[in-house]
């Protein structure tokens, strides 16, 4: 009798260094699928997020504001996790600016469903005047006064000062202080809860495995993650891929999970995204 042919399931993240460093063991055929031919799909993240709305794909990277859109639909993996830890995405600009001054300015955002966006909302507790553009065309478009503030994230929380520009408000640092020392939660990992339980739990151990493996392979996985890395040298890589590849990627923990609860609660209670039912995270298996 002949065995059953893999299965193939489309894994959505985004095209960056600190993705792509927990991606590498999959990528690179380093660890067991569990059957599973795995199909990457490399897409920025407010694509991802627009994707996981309309149930595409069966594991995706996406943005923890965004989950709340589609948590019916899709179940957080208890690993994978994006979180800024006292720092995290930046509001930049040509001059310097209050931060008090930004809900009169015009800034360019990286998408109305991501992490950041909904993070500046609360933070300025209010909306204010944005366009959405490109992540990685963001500080080019401050640089060309097109805008007059940009929200940028990914390497761009590294390398707005060598654009030339000013920061003017990490907002990490602001949660950081806000919750008395929680992590700004950004990104995480999703899978569709039509796929049932067991191959839920079992696609997390495959994730989880793969991030074990690039830090297990840490110059390995960053020779890797060096190609996804717009204009960062290797030690701006590695210092990246440290602050969003760490032990709360392997596992949230406790902190973690309370970030989530709480930044979501402060989203919800703003009237700013729908508060899901549950919040639940899908353990390996």
């Amino acid at each position: 009798m002949s065995s059953q042919p893999p299965r193939s399931v489309r894994v959505g993240h985004s095209p960056d260094p600190d993705d792509a460093f927990m991606f590498f063991g999959i990528a690179a055929g380093r660890v067991d699928t569990a059957g599973f031919v795995v199909e990457q799909v490399l897409e920025d993240i407010e694509s991802l997020n627009r994707r996981a709305l309309a149930g595409e794909l069966e594991v995706s990277a996406a943005s923890i504001h965004a989950w709340a859109h589609f948590a019916d639909r899709y179940a957080l993996m208890s690993c994978g996790a994006s979180m800024g830890d006292g720092y995290g995405p930046c509001v930049v600009a040509r001059e310097p600016v209050e931060p008090a001054a930004l809900r009169h300015l015009r800034i360019a955002v990286p998408g109305t469903l991501t992490s950041a966006f909904l993070a500046l909302r609360l933070y300025l507790e209010s909306d204010f005047d944005h366009v959405v553009v490109p992540f990685d065309a963001i500080p080019e478009r401050v640089q060309a006064g097109d805008v007059d503030a940009g929200l940028v994230i990914h390497e761009g929380q590294l390398t707005w000062s060598r654009d030339g520009l000013h920061r003017v408000l990490d907002l990490g640092a602001w949660w950081h202080e806000r919750t008395e020392g929680l992590p700004l939660p950004l990104g995480g990992n999703v899978v569709r809860r039509d796929l049932g339980t067991a191959t839920m739990r079992t696609l997390t151990r495959v994730l989880r495995d793969s991030i074990d493996y690039g830090l297990a392979h840490r110059r390995e996985a960053l020779e890797y993650a060096l190609e996804f890395g717009r204009g960062l040298d290797r030690p701006l890589t590695d210092r990246f891929v440290g602050m969003y590849v760490n032990d709360l990627t392997r596992d949230y923990g406790a902190r973690g999970r309370a970030a989530i609860r709480r930044f979501l609660d402060e989203g919800a209670g703003a009237g700013l995204l729908p508060r899901p039912r549950s919040i639940e995270f899908v353990s390996p298996g």
